[in-house]
């Protein structure tokens, strides 16, 4: 079977069980704070678990893009290295929200295997849990007596907490879980040893292929299991490896699954794929760093075409460090010196054609996006292999100090084994306690920043049923059914869940509401933000109300949230106006909408022209001045709305039914769950304020509307104004500034020619003034030139005609004291003199600090009462 027909056949047996089969969520998480990735086939299902929202059917199955790269599921270490771990992977899953349970899990699972798939009985191993006495956990021995049915009692395991009771995290959903594992191994190998004696026993031969999880418990905080309001199955079969199985294969890399590309690869890089190679074979290095490439893109294009671009922190510092993680393989060890993991989209998208169409449509943009990381990346291990040579030359401790590998892999990306490397070449070693000591202080560091201590919910109302009614109203009464005490960063807060509530969660752009909650009594809690988790509508306040069970008026801040609905309905309109001006490839890739202005992030692969904002503009505003009706649609079925032409979002997670809101049936019509004005009109005026890039393909513009647009309208015509009264109201205000820009560069030059004849003048009374020190030429005077070029410029004259120079040159820009300090070449070489190291030692003089160059080095500092000082230390670095 192919990996396309062991999938369908999957979802074909479970239809025939009587699930419903739904799409893969995103693989990015944007509404839960506990994960950044979806790294279960769980996650989408999560509040169903906790009880906070109902499922659409009762039985469901699925195909999930999981990514594993952080926090306690963390496999990007093994990729490459084994044969079974990945980055991305596909979960293939059943679920069963409160109906069938342990029986016909098993069952089926059984059935699926050994009668669908036809794999061999005696190679499976089954587990179940066996018990843990701490946490006051009986053995599942329902599950042993129903694999009995099934399997050889000497093929049904006991296992472990670690092993057969499955947590996401550190918080939420559990229950003890029953794997299948298979024996591939040959027979003599099986007759030797037992697989028995092999399961969870990290044998690369002996693998899980599906477990069965009994989702019973919810783990709070501090440890406690709490029994969920319903039991469910959850059950994750691992695509990759199932197709390994099947195909008779010893490891997921040598299906067809990966051999497309690690063959695509192979070729390109003029070397042999060789899936035997072990630690040690010339070829080893080869085949890990195929392994990574292939496995990597798929991680990489998801996350991308799912919405997160690679960035400098948080999901996207994540994304990053796995295509720099690929890069570097592609680079060192393919040999690689041109952009080309790239190259991998295309193919990679037709593969999952028909599966995921999310990358097949937008495979131009994400391999766009990759180019212009790996062109940068390339840019930054250049940068660093010459910063290394650098940091070594003329160095002869033979060690790389810890600080300074620290700095390769912070700066520079460079991975610690890469520096060793680097380092072995020229016969030094590394100072690995200096490097790790740097590593857990940045640990500590970033911990401590990011630090959030989240109590337990505290229930005071059994109520599953949260009503957003903030569509239709800004004002209701309701009671609060629970809350939390949230601490960060030393500060502490409250979450408030309430049972009624106008209050718009932050999504999809919009920040959350902001207001009030007033009490009988007079009391007024302040809502300072509201965000979702899980479903659930969240408001922030900084303290709880004295009489925490009474009813309550919700008020939402009424100016900020119809400055935000103005906002949010002209990203709209800018959205449409956007896609008739730059064409269809158009799509939003980020946007915020608050109550102050609107940012707007696009796919677009060239700047927008002055011309093009001011088409966007004006298009805008002409459907303001129509005053367009909003037609909003509620409960609309997704495949219907798809269908009639709406504008959707890739990386947005999607319901049966959704929101359909539409500014005139031929301009603009989006699935949104956030807030609008009524009609166009209510916007009064649009005005864009900046356009700029954000990333690879990715632009971004910022906008105002209403009041703050009058506002810098007025503004800006208030400076033109007074410029036209400074040049003397001019008939032509352009052309008369573009004169005064003409005769300030030609004065410009004209000084600088003035100072370049002063410095030269310099230059020879300099030389004359040197001294000889031993065989050194040292020069320390003050001199009164007007900024730091013209003393840099004298410094390099005076290098090129006195010969082995030690000069320190210092001055007082307009109070400011400035340092320079010049050496010879051979001079930091023979004596080892270093000018960075010096200038910062004179920088002390003069309250300040600096650096540079053996060679060259400047500093700056506040108290320039101790130049002269300089001057005299100076002296004692030459003798």
């Amino acid at each position: 079977m192919t990996a396309t027909e062991i999938r369908q056949a999957f979802l074909d047996f479970f239809v025939s069980k009587g699930h419903t089969i739904v799409p893969s969520a995103p693989i990015v998480i944007k509404n839960d704070p506990t994960l950044m990735f979806t790294n279960a086939g769980m996650n989408q299902f999560k509040d169903i678990f906790l009880g906070e929202a109902a499922p659409k059917a009762p039985r469901v199955a699925d195909t999930q893009r999981c990514l594993r790269v952080s926090g306690k599921h963390n496999d990007l270490e093994e990729v490459g290295i084994d044969t079974y771990h990945h980055t991305m992977f596909e979960m293939l899953g059943n679920w069963s929200f409160g109906d069938y349970f342990k029986k016909e899990a098993i069952a089926w699972s059984w059935e699926l295997l050994t009668e669908v798939y036809k794999l061999p009985k005696d190679r499976l191993y089954v587990t179940y849990f066996e018990g843990d006495k701490k946490e006051g956990l009986e053995a599942d021995t329902e599950t042993y007596e129903l694999w009995k049915q099934y399997v050889a009692e000497d093929h049904i395991l006991r296992g472990n907490k670690k092993d057969n009771f499955w947590e996401m995290g550190e918080t939420g959903p559990c229950g003890p879980c029953s794997e299948i594992h298979f024996d591939s191994r040959p027979d003599n190998e099986r007759t030797e040893v037992s697989g028995a004696n092999l399961v969870n026993a990290d044998h690369d031969q002996v693998i899980e292929i599906w477990n069965d999880v009994f989702m019973q418990f919810n783990r709070l905080k501090g440890g406690v299991l709490q029994p969920l309001p319903n039991k469910h199955v959850d059950t994750g079969m691992g695509f990759e490896r199932l197709v390994r199985v099947l195909q008779g294969k010893t490891s997921n890399y040598d299906t067809d699954v990966f051999q497309p590309m690690i063959q695509f690869i192979a070729e390109k890089s003029g070397k042999k794929y060789n899936s035997a190679a072990k630690p040690g074979d010339a070829d080893w290095n080869d085949a890990v760093a195929m392994r990574v490439l292939a496995d990597h893109i798929r991680a990489i294009s998801f996350a991308i075409a799912d919405g997160q671009l690679p960035a400098s922190n948080k999901a996207g510092y994540v994304i990053r460090r796995i295509l720099r993680r690929a890069v570097r393989y592609s680079y060192q060890t393919l040999g690689f010196k041109e952009p080309f993991f790239n190259q991998l989209v295309p193919l990679l998208a037709g593969q999952f054609k028909g599966v995921f169409d999310e990358l097949f449509s937008q495979k131009d943009f994400v391999q766009k996006v990759i180019l212009e990381e790996e062109v940068s990346f390339l840019r930054t291990l250049q940068q660093g292999i010459s910063y290394f040579n650098k940091s070594v030359s003329g160095n002869n401790d033979k060690v790389l100090s810890g600080a300074l590998a620290f700095e390769l892999s912070d700066t520079y990306g460079f991975p610690i084994d890469l520096t060793e490397l680097m380092a072995r070449e020229i016969g030094w070693t590394v100072d690995m306690e200096g490097f790790e000591a740097a590593l857990q202080e940045q640990k500590t560091r970033s911990r401590a920043a990011t630090a959030i201590d989240t109590g337990d919910w505290i229930v005071l109302k059994d109520d599953e049923s949260v009503e957003f009614t903030g569509y239709d109203e800004t004002e209701t009464v309701a009671h609060i059914v629970k809350y939390r005490k949230v601490t960060a960063k030393g500060k502490e807060q409250y979450q408030l869940v309430l049972d009624k509530t106008p209050f718009y969660a932050e999504s999809g752009g919009q920040v959350g509401d902001k207001g009030e909650l007033v009490f009988p009594d007079g009391e007024i809690i302040l809502v300072t933000d509201t965000k979702k988790e899980n479903g659930l509508i969240v408001h922030f306040t900084d303290k709880l109300p004295q009489d925490i069970d009474d009813a309550l008026t919700a008020i939402v801040d009424p100016a900020l949230r119809s400055q935000t609905n103005s906002n949010h309905s002209a990203t709209h309109l800018l959205h449409a106006a956007m896609k008739q001006v730059l064409g269809s490839h158009v799509n939003q890739k980020g946007s915020l909408v608050n109550a102050d202005y609107l940012r707007f992030d696009f796919s677009h692969f060239a700047k927008v022209t002055d011309e093009e904002l001011a088409q966007i503009e004006a298009i805008v505003n002409q459907k303001v001045r129509e005053n367009i009706p909003l037609k909003e649609e509620r409960s609309v079925l997704y495949a219907e709305a798809i269908t009639s032409g709406v504008t959707a979002l890739f990386g947005e997670k999607y319901g049966e039914y959704v929101r359909v809101i539409t500014f005139d049936d031929n301009f603009s019509k989006e699935l949104c769950g956030g807030t609008h004005v009524k009609a166009t009109g209510q916007i009064g005026f649009f005005k864009i304020i900046a356009e700029s890039a954000v990333a690879a393909g990715v632009r971004r513009i910022e906008a105002i509307t209403g009041v703050a647009a009058e506002k810098y309208i007025v503004t800006q015509n208030a400076l033109v104004n007074q410029l036209k009264e400074l040049l003397k109201n001019p008939k032509d205000l352009s052309k008369s500034i573009e004169g005064l820009l003409d005769e300030n560069a030609k004065l410009k030059k004209e000084i600088e020619k003035s100072i370049l004849e002063k410095s030269s003048g310099l230059k020879t009374e300099l030389a004359q003034k040197a001294e000889a020190i031993g065989d050194i030429n040292f020069i320390a005077q003050k001199v009164a030139l007007p900024n730091a070029d013209a003393v840099k410029n004298l410094a390099y004259q005076l290098k090129d005609i006195v010969s082995n120079l030690f000069l320190v040159l210092v001055a007082d820009f307009d109070g400011k004291p400035s340092i320079t300090v010049m050496i010879a070449e051979n001079l930091v070489k023979e004596k080892g003199l270093h000018a960075g190291n010096i200038v910062k030692e004179l920088a002390k003089e003069v309250k300040g600090g600096g650096g540079g160059q053996p060679f060259f080095a400047t500093a700056g500092g506040s108290d320039v009462s101790g130049l002269d000082n300089v001057l005299v230390k100076a002296r004692s670095f030459a003798g």
